[in-house]
This record gives C-alpha cells, structure tokens and sequence, in this order.
C-alpha cells in the first residue's frame, strides 16, 4: 500500500463503494472489496494526518506555538487573498490568546471510521 499515490487510493476506493453499491456481487467478492475498501480508508486517513502535521509545524510562529489560521475557500475566491494584511494582524492577536487544549487521541485510532 506505500507504492499508491493519495490520488490512486481515492480513485480505487470511490470505484469499490460504487461496486458493493451497484450490487450483484457474491458474498466473497463484496468481502473482498470491503476488506481493500477498508485498508484503503486507513491509508488515506494516516496520508492526511500526516500532511496535517506538516502544515501545523509551517504555521508555527516565532515561539514555536501553532497559529490557527481557517481556510475560507469562498472568502479566498472572493477577495482574491485582498484582505491578507488584515487576517495577518488578526491572526498576530489570535496567537496571542491562549487556547484550549485538544483531547488526545486513543490508540488505534479507528474509531472515527464508519465500518
């Protein structure tokens, strides 16, 4: 599974849950297809934990404590990334306040998993 790009394993598993969704398939080849379905959710959720991680140590700021800043999809398309100065002053005064912890997670990790 470590030789499959994000992009594969997306395409591989939407073509699985269309497959067990259309139906027809005999008891084994709709296990089968569950079993890779699952492997390919786990794959895909550790490939963006990952990424995660590595966009929360580039918003570190000087102190070495993480700046949230959200992603607005809509407001970027809209202002064109206009008020940029803006969201930075305000994100200076976010990085100032201090932040609840985050519950940390239990092992296996599984759990956020519908199957």
């Amino acid at each position: 599974m470590k030789d499959i790009t994000f992009k594969k394993a997306l395409t591989d598993l939407e073509h699985i849950v269309e497959k067990l969704e259309k139906g027809g398939l005999s008891l084994n080849e709709s296990l089968s297809l569950f079993e890779k379905g699952v492997k390919l959710a786990r794959f895909l959720r550790d490939e963006l934990e990952k990424a995660e991680k590595k966009i929360e140590i580039l918003l570190k700021d000087d102190k070495g404590e993480i700046r949230r800043e959200p992603f607005d999809v809509e407001k970027e398309e809209a202002t064109g990334g206009e008020e940029k100065a803006e969201d930075e002053k305000e994100a200076a005064r976010e990085t100032k306040k201090p932040r609840p912890k985050e519950p940390k997670k239990e092992a296996g990790g599984d759990d956020n998993l519908p199957f």
